[in-house]
């Protein structure tokens, strides 16, 4: 059965704490080359039968309305698993 993959992150001009906290211990273990660190979410959503366009607009909206928070986080990604369809 075919995947859709759905990714959000926050949104760029906030503050990632989560992202700081493994920055710095990225760098505390010597990895000083990494100088960035942003964590978000992803959703794999297994769909029944063919994956068309108001399937992929369903998980759009299902992307804005439940899976993200639209003030603080964006959904960068919707995209099917091509090795799962």
């Amino acid at each position: 059965m075919p995947k859709i993959i759905v990714e959000v992150m926050p949104k760029a001009d906030l503050l990632d704490p989560q992202g700081k906290a493994v920055a710095g211990a990225l760098s505390r273990l010597g990895h000083d080359t990494i100088t960035d660190v942003r964590i978000g979410k992803r959703f794999e959503l297994t769909v029944e039968g063919e994956v068309t366009e108001q399937v992929l607009a369903d998980v759009a909206t299902l992307a804005d309305e439940i899976f993200s928070n639209q003030v603080i986080e964006d959904v960068t990604s919707i995209r099917v698993d091509e090795a799962q369809a």
